[in-house]
């Protein structure tokens, strides 16, 4: 079996290569690792960094060696010449689970969004398929956009308009690019997406994860105010906060990925109420002067402070439109069959991994 993967550096790109590493390393011939230069570390450099750091599985400790001999880093300026690293006839996986997270909601930022998701991933997919045996696209679950109900794992059959940012947007429609030029070229499409990613619940470091992003983001912004004025956090009360542990996430990737699945939405079967998971974080923050409301916070005039005026034109304006959400949930027996969601606290879960950011002062990692 021969494997390329994008992301292999980022918060689940990494984790999805410790486990085909560790689940699948007997199959695996080849693993290409398409990675970007990070200012003056090379592609090269990044991966040595990231597989010397204290959170890699044991099972790559002890078998370094091996898994040296079975990796090659190249370089994400030579991304689009395959020809120069991949053998003419040989067919490859390909996980492509890089991509560009940006919530703006900002006119200026769609296109450089769409260039970054969509025409990045086109471009991939033009240049790769003499190659491709499949071709994996890891996309997000809130790809759909604003719907409310049970969500099937189908998206892509689905014609939405509203979404709450060009993220969204930018990803249903590669999603929708990719199901429609790999029938053209009869190459097997898989769209797999994950919810919120949270720190690890299966693997240790417990509650690990390399970058803080979403609601890491909100635990930051409160932890670091150094305020006492009081914020009020608009939320649905009847909504409900998806998070899942990122190994968790990567497992199933590693799993999935050569099988016959075409979509499939990898989040939690429950949520955790939004009210009270909102709540947990900023007392866990030791931000204690909050008031949850429903209530729409719309032009600076209605702000009671200069901290919600500030946290209002800041994340507030990526983390509302989710927050406010109309209530939904996931149809999750394919999932489920696929690999059990571990049973945990979700509460005390949420609140270990904000514990976790905190003791490591929200630092991401330096891979």
């Amino acid at each position: 079996m021969k494997i390329i993967l994008t992301g292999a550096t980022g918060t689940l790109g990494s984790q999805v290569l410790f486990s085909l590493l560790e689940t699948r390393f007997k199959e695996i011939e080849q693993l290409f690792l398409i990675v970007r230069k990070k200012k003056k570390v090379s592609a090269k450099q990044r991966v040595e960094a990231m597989l010397q750091s204290e959170v890699i599985p044991n099972f790559i400790i002890k078998n370094k060696e091996a898994v040296l001999k079975k990796i090659s880093v190249i370089d994400a300026e030579l991304a689009l010449l395959p020809s120069n690293f991949l053998k003419t006839g040989a067919k490859y996986n390909f996980i492509h689970s890089a991509g560009y997270v940006n919530l703006s909601i900002d006119p200026n930022s769609k296109d450089e969004i769409f260039k970054e998701n969509l025409t990045f991933t086109s471009q991939i997919f033009e240049s790769y398929q003499p190659y491709l045996e499949k071709f994996t696209y890891i996309s997000t679950a809130f790809s759909i956009g604003k719907l409310s109900g049970l969500l099937e794992n189908n998206y892509v059959g689905i014609e939405q308009n509203e979404y709450r940012n060009h993220y969204e947007a930018s990803k249903h429609a590669t999603e929708k690019y990719l199901v429609k030029a790999g029938g053209q070229a009869n190459i097997p499409i898989q769209i797999l997406r994950p919810s919120v990613l949270g720190g690890n619940i299966m693997d240790k470091p417990s509650f690990f994860i390399s970058k803080y992003m979403v609601f890491y983001l909100f635990a930051k912004f409160f932890y670091r105010s150094n305020s006492s004025e009081t914020v009020r956090i608009q939320a649905n009360k009847f909504s409900k906060l998806n998070i899942i542990p990122t190994d968790y996430a990567a497992k199933v990737i590693a799993k999935v990925f050569d099988m016959a699945i075409e979509q499939l939405n990898i989040v939690n079967s429950k949520g955790t109420d939004i009210f009270h998971g909102i709540s947990k974080i900023l007392e866990t923050v030791n931000f204690k002067n909050f008031k949850m409301t429903q209530e729409v916070l719309e032009t600076a005039n209605e702000f009671e402070s200069t901290l919600e005026q500030f946290y209002y034109e800041t994340i507030g304006i990526h983390l509302t439109p989710y927050l406010t959400a109309k209530p939904y949930e996931w149809d999750t027996t394919l999932l489920e069959s696929i690999l059990p969601i571990p049973n945990y606290n979700l509460e005390d879960y949420l609140v270990s991994t904000i514990e976790y950011a905190k003791s490591n002062g929200f630092r991401n990692q330096r891979w």
